[in-house]
């Protein structure tokens, strides 16, 4: 088997192994919590038959291995299950979410990963001098802000003092694309603030580390200019590295923005696991959990793959 086949092979079923651990700990930790899911549903008021029937109803008589694999083989083909507070299907509520937290993470993503970039490669270009220490400055100091604090800052200035963007993003079926991105240009600015720094560094450290290698020098003799020995020759044997930490802050984008939209009133998958955690309403909280779960370790895997494909040894093994 040829040795990429073998790695991507192998990095597929180490995530697949990996999800399934990850979707046990969610299950059993959930059914592990203190309280009776029927009782929380019916209140304190409920007659023992009116509870022994929703039970039934429910599978929560059922043994807790069989739940589990009954559970997980409906997350594999789709089927999420009922929400305890509303009666509705989980799937198609949290479909709408899903959709608003990846348009968020995409546009945050569309401004952050090439300026990130573009600031790592002058950062590099001019290491310990003056533009290198003021990109860095920056970028650690929004870094070192909480994204709560960071959100409330940007909310302030931008929203109440000068009126320039709605402090509330709110966006609903049938909005504008122009509409929708007005709306989120808010929680975008604090979400690239949170990942520049590090993808920057990275990119910055990766090109510095290509920088020394031998054949870097030799097209320094050649007379070519500093940016273009770093765009043409250092920077595209430094990818891999920069795309493993890409790929690391796509994760994030999608998984942690909770705090950012909870403080946004954004209508994502962060808000939605926040209002239904105060109702108790666990197999909401299970779905959340397995969807930023599987989100996290596919973009995890999806940069092992990339920086596989990467190296020329892999390609083209002797």
């Amino acid at each position: 088997m040829h040795p990429v086949v073998k790695l991507v092979t192998q990095r597929l079923a180490l995530g697949l192994i990996l999800l399934i651990a990850v979707s046990a700990l969610i299950f059993f930790g959930v059914a592990a919590l203190p309280g009776d899911a029927a009782q929380a549903m019916l209140g304190q008021s409920a007659t023992p038959e009116s509870l022994a029937n929703l039970r039934e109803k429910l599978g929560l008589n059922e043994p807790i291995l069989w739940r589990y694999g009954h559970w997980l083989l409906g997350f594999a083909t789709g089927d999420l299950g009922v929400s305890l507070s509303n009666g509705q299907d989980i799937a198609k509520s949290v479909g709408q979410r899903l959709g608003n937290t990846i348009f968020l993470a995409f546009w945050a993503a569309v401004i952050a990963v090439p300026l990130a970039i573009t600031l790592g490669l002058i950062a590099a270009r001019y290491n310990g001098r003056w533009p290198d220490k003021l990109i860095s400055g920056v970028t650690l100091a929004t870094i070192s802000l909480p994204e709560f604090v960071a959100g409330y800052i940007v909310m302030y200035v931008l929203a109440v003092k000068f009126h320039l963007f709605p402090s509330m993003s709110m966006v609903f079926p049938g909005m504008g694309i122009f509409e929708r991105l007005n709306a989120i240009i808010l929680p975008v600015i604090v979400l690239v603030m949170v990942v520049l720094a590090h993808m920057m560094r990275m990119t910055r450290a990766a090109i510095l580390n290509v920088m020394e290698s031998a054949y870097i020098e030799t097209a320094e003799l050649k007379g070519l200019s500093p940016i273009n020995v770093i765009w043409k020759h250092a920077f595209p044997n430094a990818i891999a590295p920069v795309v493993n930490v890409v790929m690391l802050n796509l994760a994030y984008l999608v998984v942690g923005v909770v705090v950012v939209e909870v403080v946004f009133v954004y209508p994502g998958m962060g808000q939605f696991l926040v209002d239904h955690v105060t109702k108790r309403d666990m197999p909401v909280v299970q779905a959340c959990g397995m969807i930023f779960a599987a989100v996290y370790i596919g973009l995890n895997i999806l940069a092992d793959v990339v920086a596989i494909l990467a190296n020329p040894r892999l390609r083209h093994p002797k």
